[in-house]
This record gives structure tokens, sequence and C-alpha cells, in this order.
């Protein structure tokens, strides 16, 4: 190996080394990530299947002048370790390193920070009119997966491309995957193309060619000639889809040939107006295991950290398996993620009653409610975080119509090394504005199945429940076969506090409460199951004679304990919770402990508490 990776110091090197030399950093980049990853954890699969492309794009582009936009980020490894940041990868994912998605505060190279997809036509459409209101010439490229091409916001941006005629190029990444196999209309049209007599008459005739060529700076040099006179004839007739948005089309492209990649991106540079090129790379390109597998190969929790597992996940998995056994009318949606919410064996049984939409979560939420009217009882799976993007279809489709629908988000709460665009802390406070929709968190698994029985057996209008990613607390709790709305448990007796925990935060406030026994304080513990309709009556009653502390694992603002602290005027509500910013990555306990919502974080703000305010109480 030539080390070259190391000598990389600056980006702009890339462009000045031979054909020879980048086909050899791409073997280095590629070994770098795989030991990398597989110690730290992180996205291997789709980083591993864009090496060629990163080292193409910074051969061709000036990522100091130009504006490189990449879609979701987990593909960004490869641009991080030649971008300035090879020292510290590392660190990637860990706390007080770098983050496993661009981030605009991390890099000047990072101009566009994302964690969810579809976002890079819009964003790099807006640099584009930004560039022509100013006067530049910079050049603007946005690099997509054939999965987030699915997203309305995806279409919404080629739509608007067609329209405005501006310079952009986009790079459509198609290789058949999402994190899981991908789905839909747009999913055939690209296998229809790649399958075009066309592409492979050109494919022979051009790509066989140039790999015969024994010497790779002669191939680079035919390469460009031979690619530049016969770009047009990879047009495939019919005009593909994208033609039809008013973006000329190029492709499709082998992925992982440097020298055809490199003089396709730079014959597409000169073409004015919206252009795409289609690129065809393998998922896991360059490790056996991801390559194979590249589902499971997507994201990896590496060797150095210990996977926590997805009993919520799995225990949903089963008890969705026996609700739809015993009522045939329930079914099941995911955008794009079956296997990430349990949904794989429900779809493998109930094949039928099973739609996986795609990247399209505003789509999943509206296609539900039609479903419900239809007569079905649609269970959406969809995780925390990415049901903030179909906030409005919840409001307007769900909730305004009273659409029997339940929605499980999975990932509710702190998420770890994805950070802020990934942790599930918004979902309380989003649900709680809502009128008409009811809201549970349960605090284990079995309170998880219970829920969805009962939720599934008198399904009267829209209903979420929130549960965690990972394993179950060690903290056993006796539970009711049945959670009729409105009503929660108290899991321990206390006489001066009463702890109003909510979901994953009741074994932490058991926990909490043992440490304040030592210390005089006798603490009640009590889990509202329900966020909404919450029950009311019980916190009142069992609210007097105590002070009142509220702990979720939820922003503060909105949430669930302001709406106690406003039914309790009378009382000094102390609420527990994650505070108004941004949560940055890092293991999941580190960040519970930073954010003192850890057993000794929790018994020592209600010590301080009582010590301040409840002296007398």
């Amino acid at each position: 190996m030539s080390n070259l990776l190391d000598r990389i110091n600056d980006p702009g090197q890339i462009a000045e080394l031979s054909l020879e030399q980048r086909v050899s950093l791409a073997a280095e980049i590629r070994e770098r990530i795989i030991g990398v990853i597989c110690n730290t954890g992180g996205h291997l699969a789709s980083s591993l299947g864009v090496v060629e492309l990163t080292i193409a794009l910074l051969t061709i582009y000036d990522p100091a002048t130009d504006r490189i936009v990449w879609d979701v980020g987990h593909q960004t490894y490869p641009w991080k370790l030649l971008t300035g940041r090879r020292e510290l990868f590392h660190t990637i994912r860990q706390s007080g390193g770098l983050s496993g998605f661009p981030r605009r505060d991390e890099s000047r190279f990072d101009v566009f920070g994302t964690g969810h997809s579809s976002t890079s036509i819009s964003a790099a459409l807006g640099f584009a009119g930004a560039r022509d209101l100013a006067g530049g010439d910079e050049k603007v490229v946005a690099v997509i997966g054939d999965g987030s091409m699915t997203a309305g916001l995806a279409l919404e941006g080629l739509n608007n491309a067609g329209a405005l005629q501006t310079d952009i190029t986009i790079i459509l990444n198609d290789n058949e995957m999402s994190i899981s196999k991908n789905v839909g209309a747009l999913s055939k049209h690209l296998n229809k193309l790649l399958s075009d007599p066309t592409y492979n008459k050109f494919k022979d005739g051009v790509w066989k060619a140039l790999g015969k060529v024994p010497s790779l700076g002669d191939r680079m040099r035919i390469a460009a000639h031979e690619v530049s006179s016969a770009i047009k004839k990879t047009i495939v007739t019919p005009a593909s889809i994208f033609e039809e948005f008013g973006v000329n089309y190029f492709g499709p492209i082998p992925g992982h040939d440097l020298a055809a990649l490199t003089g396709v991106l730079d014959r597409v540079k000169k073409i004015p107006g919206p252009v795409l090129v289609h690129v065809i790379t393998k998922k896991g390109k360059g490790y056996s295991p991801a390559e194979s597998q590249p589902v499971s190969h997507h994201g990896i929790s590496g060797a150095a950290v210990k996977t926590p597992g997805n009993k919520f996940t799995g225990s949903f998995s089963e008890a969705l398996l026996v609700a739809a056994e015993r009522d045939p009318t329930v079914v099941a949606v995911t955008a794009a993620m079956p296997d990430g919410t349990g949904l794989s064996a429900f779809a493998e049984k109930y094949p039928s009653r099973f739609f996986d939409v795609g990247i399209a979560e505003q789509h999943a939420v509206t296609f539900a409610c039609g479903l419900a009217f239809g007569g079905m009882k649609p269970v959406v799976a969809i995780y925390s975080s990415f049901m903030q993007r179909a906030y409005d279809q919840v409001i307007h489709d769900a909730a305004l119509q009273n659409a029997p629908v339940l929605f499980a988000m999975d990932r509710a709460g702190v998420v770890g090394a994805d950070g802020p665009t990934h942790h599930g802390i918004y979902d309380i406070s989003m649900f709680l504005a809502i009128p008409g929709l009811s809201l549970a968190a349960p605090r284990d698994c079995t309170v998880l199945k219970r829920m969805i029985s009962t939720v599934l057996g008198d399904l009267s209008g829209p209903t979420g429940i929130r549960y965690p990613r990972g394993l179950e607390p060690e903290l056993r709790f006796d539970s009711p076969e049945a959670f009729p709305r409105g009503t929660g448990q108290v899991v321990r007796e206390g006489s001066r506090i009463l702890l109003i925990a909510v979901g994953s935060m009741v074994a932490t406030a058991v926990g909490a409460a043992e440490i304040l026994k030592s210390k005089g304080i006798d603490v009640m513990v009590f889990d509202p199951v329900w966020l909404k309709p919450a029950p009311v009556e019980m916190i009142r009653d069992l609210a007097v004679g105590r002070s009142v502390v509220t702990l979720e694992e939820g922003t503060l603002r909105g949430g669930f304990g302001q709406y106690i602290a406003s039914l309790l005027p009378e009382w000094r509500v102390l609420n527990l919770g994650i505070p108004d910013e941004f949560v940055a990555h890092g293991s999941t306990r580190e960040i519970i402990a930073d954010l003192k919502l850890d057993q000794t974080g929790v018994s020592d703000s209600i010590e301080e508490y009582v010590r301040i305010h409840c002296e007398s109480c």
C-alpha cells in the first residue's frame, strides 16, 4: 500500500494525482473505513459504495469554491477522510468526535448539514439560485441516492430544477438500496434504464474497451476522449422520467470505474442547465460481508461498541403479529424501514397486508388514513425523528378527521451516536399539541405489548405509542393486563415527593428514589402510561401533600412536564428533561449522564430542589 491517504492534507491535491494513484487511493480509503468503522461502529456499506464517486468529484470539482451537497449524509465517510478530517476519523460518532453526518460547523467543505434523506436537490438548487443572483460562476452538485429520490421533497426539488433551468448537476447514486431494498415505480424505472439496449451497447463498446488499455495513464487519456465523444449515446431512448422534468439525463454510468466516471463528470461539468448523471454503484463495495448483506451492514455497532439489541422493536413485532392473527383488518405501513421498525416478520407472514411506501413519510401517514377510512386498522411504524417529516399529515389528515391510525414510534428519546438529526426527543411536544390525538409511552416491553393489544382492540382515533431503542430496563414491575386511555400506575410508594416519570425514565426514577431514600427523602414514582389523555385526576389526588417532579426523555419545552405543571398551578413543579438545545452525538449512556437524566443526576436535582424549596414540606 502506497500510503497516499496519509499525504492528502488538502482536497485540492487529489486532482494532481494520476489515475493509477487515485485507484490506489480508493483502496486505501476502503481499508481505512473498514478498519475504523468495524471498531467504532457507523454507516459502513453506504460509504464503501461511494469511494470512487467521492474521488471523482474531488478530481473534477473544487470543494473550496464549488458546492457539493450530499444527501442523507451516511455516505460521506470518504468525503470526511479527504477533506481535512483524516486524523480525527477514528473519533467518528464518538462523544466529542466527528459527526457521522455532514455538519456545517465541523468543516467548511460540509456546505449543507443533513441526517435525513432527500434534502440535497432542494438545498443545491438554493445554492445555485444564490449564485445566479450574486453573479457567481461556481458549480453546484447534489449527490442523492436512488432510495432518497422517492421522497416528495426530492421530486419537488427536481420539478423546480426543471422549471428554473439553472446550472446544477444532480448525481443519482443508484445501488438499488436505501437501508432496505428499494420499492416503487421509480425503482422499477431505474432498473428498466439499466436493461435498456442502448446502455448495454455503450457499456460493451466503451467501458470494456477502456478496460483493455494496459496503462492506467493511457486509459485516463482514452477515457476522456471516448466518453466525451460518446456521451450523447448514454441518453436512453425513449427519454427517462427525468427528462420529462426538464432535466438532461446521462447514464447509467459505472460508478466504480474511476476513468469512466471522471471522464463523464468532466464532460457534464461543461453542459449548461440542470443535468442528472445516473451512477451505478454497489453498496458495501470492497468488503464482502457488506456486499453480500448490505442491509445488516448499513449501520454496524463495531467491536468497541456494545450492541444494545432491539428488545422493544422485537416486542412490537411480536405483539403486532398476535394482533394481526386475531384481527384480519390489522395492516402495517412503513417508509422504507421494514427491518429497522420490526415489520419484516409481518411482511413475510402477511404480504398482502404489508405496505412499504419507500422514503415517503408524509405519504405513509395519509395513505394510512385512507386505509383506515376504508375499514382497515393501519399501524404506521416510523422512527420518532422521521415522524417529524409527516407532522402536517398527522394534523391535517389524521387528527382533523379522527382517522383510526396507530403510529408506532421507535427510537424515541436519545439514540446515541447518530446525534441531533436522529434523537427522538420532540414527539411528545409535537403530539401533545394536536387535538384529538392520543399518546402513550410504555416503560417496558410487557407494557408495550399490552398497549398495542389495548389500542388495536379499540382504535377509535389517531394514537401514538413512543418507545426507545435497545434493551428494556432490568427493573421489572407488575403490570395490569390492559391500559385504558387516561390511566396510569404507581410503581413505588412514597410520602414526600411525587415523581412522575415517562416511559423509559420510570426505571431511572425508581433507582433515583432508592438513592434519595438513603438521604431521608421518600419518593413515590408514578408512571402515567398515557401522556394524552393523561391520568389527570390520579395525578391531582397523588399530588396532595407531596411536592411534584416530572421526568421525561424528551424536550422540556412544550413537553409532558410543562403540561402537568399547567394542571397544578398551586404546586411548584420541578420539570426534568432535555433542555431547549440540540443534543450532540455520543453513547446513549454518556448523553443521558451529561443531561443529568441518569439515576445520580435525577437524585441530585431532586435533592437540591428539596433543599431550596421544600424544607418545610
